[in-house]
């Protein structure tokens, strides 16, 4: 029988803490020996801890994070409001919430704060990929930093979706004021609290408005 042992990653921090090193790691159970859980058996421990944040890592580790602050989960729904507005307009494809999780390739399951898939992937869906968590990376994703997140972590998370086939990701961090923008094979762009993400090309169309971000009660 597996067994579990907890972990959680700390650290000593100085007085005056830089914005970039803010916020905790997960808390890590890590499962011994390393097995996969099937889907459902995810699915099922998701929902006997549905206040938690729950992921899957690809070592086979299960990281766990308290759930998002007020005003996060508000922007949270900002972003995924606006990237599902521009899908509806357009019928190009389905976006995602927070709450939606994806198998990625390398056996992780991961849930954006905001995604999106393009007609054509999905129709090229096989039925058993479509079975529980979608056997894939969104080609456009977006994480959203909150006080309880430390951003290297976040940045670490990025690319493993770029590195799973994503075609465009934002991390937006409203505590340092910083958007980056992740694309395979050039550098991560970094841009000062811009006002607007543009999508293209691989969203046509598509522009993020993130004055709810940088105003509070905007």
């Amino acid at each position: 029988m597996a067994t579990m042992t907890m972990t959680r990653m700390a650290a000593e921090r100085p007085a005056r803490e830089s914005a970039d090193n803010k916020g905790d790691d997960p808390l890590t159970i890590r499962l011994e020996p390393a097995i996969c859980m099937t889907d459902k058996q995810f699915g099922e421990f998701c929902a006997q801890n549905s206040e938690l944040q729950i992921e899957f890592t690809a070592k086979g580790d299960l990281e766990i994070m308290p759930p998002a602050f007020s005003d996060t989960g508000s922007m949270e729904l900002d972003v995924a409001g606006q990237v599902w507005a521009w899908t509806r307009a357009n019928r190009n494809g389905r976006a995602f919430g927070p709450t939606a999780g994806f198998r990625l390739p390398n056996g992780a399951v991961r849930s954006p704060d905001a995604a999106w898939i393009p007609q054509a992937r999905l129709d090229a869906l096989t039925a058993e990929e479509r079975a529980g968590f979608w056997q894939v990376c969104p080609d456009f994703v977006v994480e959203l930093r909150s006080e309880t997140d430390r951003l290297g972590r976040l940045q670490a998370k990025m690319q493993e979706y770029i590195d799973n086939g994503a075609r465009l990701g934002w991390l937006i961090d409203p505590i340092g004021r910083r958007a980056y923008v992740y694309r395979p094979g050039v550098a991560v762009v970094v841009l000062d609290a811009p006002q607007t993400l543009a999508g293209e090309p691989e969203l046509a169309g598509f522009m993020l408005d993130l004055g709810a971000i940088w105003e509070p009660g905007f």
